[in-house]
């Protein structure tokens, strides 16, 4: 089981870091993506690191140079540190993992990556 959290209610230009953890599981071999949604909008890519430390992470282009996805292996947690907050921002955000590399992230076929956290929301607004 993925979980999510960290989200809040923040103003525009402040920053957030959320937190992805597993129970029963290791994350190390794993892919972990970011994604979000907002209401009347698709789920969202917006970063995934790989398991393979030869393998960088990638972001969407929206988020580049504000959204930082990292890992701590030994905590089993992924984090996404998210930086100069915008009002578009705000969605509800999941993480999920793939098997080592971030296939379906990179394809867009989220319907085929079986494991997702519950949720964290994310708000922007002053």
């Amino acid at each position: 089981q993925l979980v999510d959290s960290g989200g809040g209610l923040v103003q525009p230009g402040e920053s957030l870091r959320l937190s992805c953890t597993a129970s029963g599981y290791d994350l190390t071999y794993l892919a972990i993506g970011w994604f979000r949604q907002a209401p009347g909008r698709e789920r969202e890519g917006v970063a995934c690191i790989s398991s393979r430390n030869s393998e960088g992470a990638v972001y969407a282009d929206s988020v580049k140079g504000r959204f930082t996805i990292s890992r701590d292996n030994a905590k089993n947690t992924v984090y996404l540190q998210i930086n100069s907050l915008k009002p578009e921002d705000t969605a509800a955000y999941y993480c999920a993992a793939e098997v080592e590399a971030c296939d379906y992230y990179k394809s867009g076929h989220y319907e085929k990556i079986q494991f997702w956290g519950q949720g964290t929301q994310v708000t922007v607004s002053s």
